[in-house]
Order: C-alpha cells, then sequence, then structure tokens
C-alpha cells in the first residue's frame, strides 16, 4: 500500500513538473527571438486550447455540444459591438460579453435540460446556426457576411504583449476549470453522468447542474471569443461556423476527453500539424478526419493516455503471463 501511494505521488510530482517547465519555456519564447509569425500561432493555440478544455468542461455532466462555437460568436461580437459603437474600453467589454454569453447559455440550457445524448447534441447544433443566423439578421451592426472592422485594440502593434496576455488567461481558465473538475462540483457533474436517475435519487438536482455546467462553458467561450475579437480586430462568420464547433470536438477527442490535459494536447498537436502542412490546406477536413479514426482506433485515451498505454505494453511484454498446464497435479 506504501509503495504504491509513493509511486502514485512521485507520478503527480513528475506531471506538475513538466507542466512548469513547459509554462516557463512558454514565458521565455519571446525573449529567445522567436518570429512574429509564431508568436502568432501560438497565440490562435492558446485561444482554441481554452475553447476545447471549456467544451470538455461541457462533456462533464454527459453533455456534447456541437455548437459552441456560437457562444464564442455571441462574447466576440458582443465586446467588439459595444466597444466600436460605445467608446468603451474593451478591458471593460471582454467581462461584458463574456458575462452575456454566460447569461445566454443559462438561458439556452434551461428548456432542454430533460434532453440528452444525441438529442441535446443535435439542439446544440442548431443553436450554433442560429447565432449565425441572428449575427445576419442584424448586419447594418455586426456587418453580416461582410465581417466587421475597426474594433478597438487592446494593445499596440507588437504582437509580444498579446502573446503574454493569452498566455496568462489560458493558464487562469485552464487553473479555474482544473479547480472545477476536481472540487465536490466536478465530481456531482461526473455523478450526473454516469447515472442521472442514480444522481437524482441521492438528492442531486440533476438538472441545475447540467444548467450550471453548460453554461460555464459558454462563459469561458465568450470570454475567449471577447478576446479574440480585440486581438484580430476584424470578425467574420466564418470563424464561428459548424466547422469550427467540429474541429473543436476533434481536438477533444484525439487529445482524449477522459483526461484534463487531453485538451491541451490535442489542440497543441492538430493546430501545430495544420500550421507546417500549410500547403496542404484544401486537405487539412480529411486529414484531421483520418487522425481522429487512427486516435480512436489505436489510442482509446487519446494522445494524452499515450504514455500510460506505452507503459502498460512495455510491463505487459516484460511480464508474460504464466502458461497453464493442464493435467498436472501439484
Amino acid at each position: 500500500m506504501l509503495k504504491k501511494r509513493f509511486f502514485a505521488g512521485k507520478g503527480k510530482y513528475t506531471g506538475a513538473a513538466i507542466v512548469a517547465l513547459v509554462v516557463i519555456l512558454l514565458f521565455l519564447l519571446p525573449p529567445i527571438g522567436i518570429s512574429r509569425y509564431y508568436i502568432h500561432i501560438l497565440i490562435g493555440v492558446f485561444i482554441y486550447i481554452i475553447m476545447t478544455s471549456s467544451l470538455r468542461l461541457i462533456s462533464l455532466s454527459g453533455q456534447i455540444s456541437l455548437g459552441h462555437a456560437g457562444f464564442m460568436c455571441a462574447g466576440a461580437y458582443t465586446s467588439a459591438v459595444i466597444a466600436k459603437n460605445f467608446g468603451l474600453a474593451p478591458w471593460l467589454t471582454i467581462p461584458l460579453g463574456a458575462l452575456l454569453t454566460f447569461i445566454l447559455a443559462f438561458l439556452v440550457a434551461i428548456p432542454f435540460t430533460r434532453l440528452r445524448g444525441l438529442y441535446f447534441t443535435m439542439i446544440s447544433l442548431f443553436f450554433g446556426m442560429a447565432v449565425l443566423a441572428i449575427n445576419e439578421l442584424f448586419q447594418d451592426i455586426t456587418g453580416g457576411q461582410s465581417g466587421m472592422v475597426g474594433i478597438p485594440t487592446l494593445f499596440g502593434i507588437s504582437k509580444i504583449p498579446y502573446y503574454y496576455f493569452f498566455l496568462a488567461l489560458t493558464l487562469v481558465c485552464l487553473f479555474v476549470m482544473h479547480r472545477l473538475e476536481f472540487s465536490r462540483i466536478g465530481l456531482t457533474w461526473k455523478a450526473v453522468a454516469q447515472s442521472h436517475s442514480v444522481a437524482s435519487s441521492i438528492g442531486i438536482d440533476e438538472a441545475r447542474q447540467r444548467i450550471m455546467c453548460f453554461a460555464l462553458g459558454g462563459l469561458f467561450a465568450g470570454l475567449t471569443g471577447a478576446a479574440y475579437a480585440h486581438y484580430y480586430v476584424v470578425l467574420s462568420v466564418t470563424t464561428f461556423s459548424f466547422f469550427t464547433s467540429i474541429y473543436l470536438f476533434i481536438y477533444m477527442m484525439v487529445g482524449g476527453v477522459n483526461s484534463f490535459y487531453g485538451p491541451i494536447v490535442g489542440t497543441a498537436v492538430l493546430l501545430l500539424v495544420q500550421t507546417f502542412a500549410r500547403g496542404l490546406r484544401e486537405y487539412v477536413p480529411f486529414i484531421f478526419a483520418a487522425v481522429l479514426l487512427l486516435v480512436l482506433y489505436l489510442m482509446p485515451q487519446g494522445l494524452a493516455g499515450l504514455p500510460a498505454q506505452l507503459k502498460s505494453l512495455v510491463q505487459r511484454r516484460g511480464n508474460p503471463p504464466e502458461k497453464e498446464v493442464i493435467g498436472r497435479v501439484p
């Protein structure tokens, strides 16, 4: 028992050390002299890590959303419209965009608390499409298909302040989501996902927990979208299309939906692969689909579970099962 606890604690500290080293390396990249292009790529990775992790947060209660980009869209346009038309600083409009998205997600979740599985997934898909339709309905304000330009910026021309801003935002969001998942609230969400009937029988308000989980996932997506708007300063509905939600789902599944680090690994790997394969841009959907199928078939726990899978394989080869001798009496 003591030996198991020792190795469990050792593994925990090793994981913390790896995370710390990665964070330190990320903070040191601009002083080292990384190019503006790769700084821009990493900012995009930070943005979609938050988005994918917030999608996984929703999945903790047993819900899968295929309209998650709709919350990003709501937060982005809310912050951009208020900042551009009312002259408020982005530092004020970004929290406003996140708050409105939280309220929107809360209101959307209330009528559909009784829907589960495929039915909820389809409703979330329709929600994402509805957000884009509403955007075009108010095209005089949002720009519709033409897009929205002239959005106030957070900083100047240099990308380095944006790099550190989005790195800090990512770390804060991941810390909060980690605390939520491994708190009593997160355990409650996982209990609801395992069996809503059992959860209800022991006094858990299953509908309330699912609504709150969905709303918090929308909050992080809206916050990310609002910050996104003031970095890119140009918004287009194509950024928040159905395919964006599908890509978020693929990042989560490839990384590993059962691991907190799964969305981080899956998003980083696939976005960097997409960056280095710029000449194959038109084939990206097919490449991602092939990667998803291979991971689901060969690595059921995703990329984040690959070290444990390799360790288990090595242990099995190092300790072959004893052959059973039939008919021999010991």
